[in-house]
């Protein structure tokens, strides 16, 4: 095990946390080294097995940050946006990557993750999956193809228990789309429209989020002109798949110089 890489696990008890302990445990590469939960939970002090409904593994839910995060390489972090800036410095103090999965972060939240990230690696996403960030790709590719005609939107669903919208990876297809378009997201954005709203100004890129039910993912990307339709399609079917990607980032970031990276560089996109 002392050749694997050691992975601390931030929000344990959450559905990607539970995930991201089997997805670690099935890896070659990497092994569990600890796991965290916010002050007061029900599970600290307890073992994890246990609170997994389990036999006992010897691993403890801690709220301590910086004493589990020693001499980990990495801690995964799919929480809330206060939970995750407060772990940055507390990650980049122990030499840990942080891998951060969090959305629905303020401008505050990003230029605190950036400021942690001049003294560790930080690599952050508003999703980790493989074909999520083929699907970035795609649309920025797209967004400079087409000419200012094409209307866009992006259309994202999950499930009923979801609190931000639109989705962290909606907006980074937002973000793509701007990009290809060479305009500013926070200009041309459209979030969700109701009442009486008027034809739709040219050049905006549009958002509509759908929650309901166990939906794990469901992302569109709608050119839409007179006469013919683009759409660029991801569905998730299994939250594993984030877990994995995350899992990968986690192994990329070892020995990188400090800064802030994101998925595409993960992959080499």
């Amino acid at each position: 095990m002392t050749d694997t890489a050691g992975i601390v696990v931030n929000g344990v008890s959450g559905r990607m946390g539970r995930m991201l302990v089997q997805v670690i445990a099935a890896s070659e590469r990497a092994h569990l080294a600890g796991v965290l939960e916010r002050p007061g939970h029900a599970w600290i002090g307890k073992d994890l097995g246990e609170m997994l409904g389990g036999a006992a593994n010897g691993v403890t839910v801690s709220d301590d940050p910086a004493t589990t995060l020693k001499g980990a390489q990495a801690v995964i972090d799919f929480t809330a946006p206060a939970a995750s800036v407060a772990l940055a410095p507390v990650a980049m103090q122990a030499g840990a990557a942080h891998v951060i999965g969090t959305t629905g972060m303020t401008k505050d939240d990003l230029a605190r993750i950036a400021d942690a990230a001049r003294d560790g690696v930080i690599v952050r996403a508003g999703n980790m999956s493989l074909g999520v960030n083929l699907l970035v790709a795609l649309t920025r590719q797209v967004a400079q193809a087409l000419d200012p005609d094409y209307d866009i939107e992006v259309i994202e669903a999950h499930h009923r228990h979801k609190v931000d919208a639109p989705s962290g990876t909606a907006l980074m297809l937002g973000q793509a789309a701007a990009e290809g378009r060479g305009v500013s997201l926070d200009e041309a954005a459209v979030r969700g429209r109701d009442g009486i709203t008027g034809p739709r100004q040219p050049g905006t890129i549009g958002f509509s989020a759908i929650r309901g039910g166990d939906i794990i993912g469901e992302h569109d990307v709608m050119f839409a002109a007179d006469g013919e339709r683009i759409i660029l399609r991801h569905v998730a079917s299994d939250r594993s798949v984030f877990a994995r990607g995350a899992l990968k980032a986690a192994l990329w970031a070892r020995g990188k110089p400090a800064g802030e990276y994101d998925m595409a560089a993960v992959l080499g996109l």
